[in-house]
């Protein structure tokens, strides 16, 4: 190898990267030990914990974390809020990375991977699961295409482009009706549990619930994403933009925030509020730190014109509905007296080297195709479209 292209591995394949691809080496590793051993090897999962950090995390978080993509995507071609689009394909690029993730992890923990593909012939249209399944299936279909554009521009295919951009407004209607299906329809997972999960968390509106916090989260994915990619990339941050974004924030938690206590007290379930017990704390982290504080402080102008307030109150929001997820899913279901569940340490290494491997595509991404800026094609110029250039390019 010669000193020029030593010098430029070393650019592309930095100390961080190798960190990033030995992470996600250990998750490889772990996955083939699951495959050949089984489940059991790898993880402390059990009759009574059939469902662990996997689900929990990997997929329930990992979904609602993802939201990102449709709601930039239905704000700029739906309500034409074209202001927004300097930052739609970053946020594309991390609802698409999203999906991929929660699936490479869905697969370590099914049972049977190799049989992912059997709901495409074996159709139970009474399962949500089965909805769940082929509305995620769809939508990273449809991400993918959203972020075909990059691609056809790096490679100058201005046939490619055109065909992508007749077709996008569609494409991301198609998107939104999937994202809203699925991010509720997940909620409905845990609707069956009535006797099982805390009044804290159950409720006949659980898919509203879900989808009102993917709504909410969404926009505060894309504000953590464009901080630490401004950083990591050291180019400008769209403060007044992302705060105008951030206005979405409030509107969402406060609907979810009205349900809520609306339906605890139709319920007659107030008092679970106040019983003083871990789910009473949980529940009051979750609704005070991700819910109510969040809300007040993106309702504030000055928060929304700091790039450091608007951080913050996104990672509170993330952190929100990371702790609600876990909640419904995990600590708010009754289980057999005695058992319990601490996550097996590759249970951890799995997790660990998917969100490596979704942060090593996102910067071989940036590095290498036009996710910052839409370039001037021949289409666009036939068309006599100016491009966008987001903010730092």
């Amino acid at each position: 190898m010669s000193t020029r292209e030593t010098s430029l591995v070393r650019t592309i394949i930095s100390p961080g990267h190798l960190v990033l691809l030995g992470l996600m080496g250990l998750g490889l590793a772990v996955a083939i030990g699951r495959y050949i051993s089984g489940i059991g090897a790898v993880s402390n999962l059990s009759d009574s914990y059939p469902w662990g950090l996997w689900i929990s995390f990997d997929l329930l978080c990992g979904v609602a974390l993802a939201a990102g993509a449709f709601v930039t995507a239905s704000a700029v071609y739906i309500l034409g809020n074209e202001e927004f689009r300097p930052i739609l394909r970053p946020a594309i690029l991390t609802g698409f990375l999203g999906y991929l993730m929660v699936v490479f992890a869905l697969l370590v923990d099914l049972g049977h991977p190799e049989r992912i593909w059997y709901l495409m012939i074996f159709w139970n249209l009474h399962s949500v699961m089965f909805e769940v399944g082929w509305c995620v299936m769809l939508y990273t279909a449809v991400l993918a295409l959203e972020f075909s554009p990059l691609v056809f521009e790096r490679l100058r295919m201005s046939s490619m482009l055109r065909l992508i951009r007749t077709i996008t407004i569609p494409l991301v209607i198609l998107g939104t009706v999937l994202s809203t299906l699925h991010q509720s329809s997940l909620g409905s997972l845990f609707a069956i549990l009535p006797d099982k999960l805390s009044g804290l968390w159950f409720t006949p509106l659980l898919p509203a619930f879900f989808f009102l916090s993917a709504v909410a989260v969404g926009p505060a994915m894309v504000i953590f994403e464009s901080t630490i990619s401004s950083k990591v990339f050291k180019r400008g941050l769209e403060v007044e933009l992302l705060g105008k974004l951030a206005l979405a924030i409030p509107v969402a938690l406060g609907a979810y925030l009205l349900l809520k206590i609306a339906d605890l007290a139709y319920a007659g379930e107030l008092d679970l509020m106040f019983k003083g017990n871990m789910n009473t704390a949980l529940f009051w982290v979750e609704l005070g730190g991700g819910v109510i504080l969040p809300t007040i402080l993106f309702l504030l102008p000055a928060i929304r014109r700091s790039a450091t307030g608007l951080f913050w109150g996104a990672l509170l929001v993330i952190a929100g509905v990371v702790l609600n997820r876990f909640d419904t899913s995990l600590i708010g279901v009754a289980r057999p007296e005695g058992a319990s569940y601490v996550p097996h340490i590759m249970e951890f290494i799995v997790t660990i080297s998917v969100i490596a491997a979704g942060v090593f595509a996102y910067s071989m991404v940036a590095r290498f195709l036009p996710l910052f800026t839409e370039q001037v094609t021949d289409m666009a110029m036939h068309r006599k479209e100016a491009p966008v250039v987001s903010a730092g390019s």
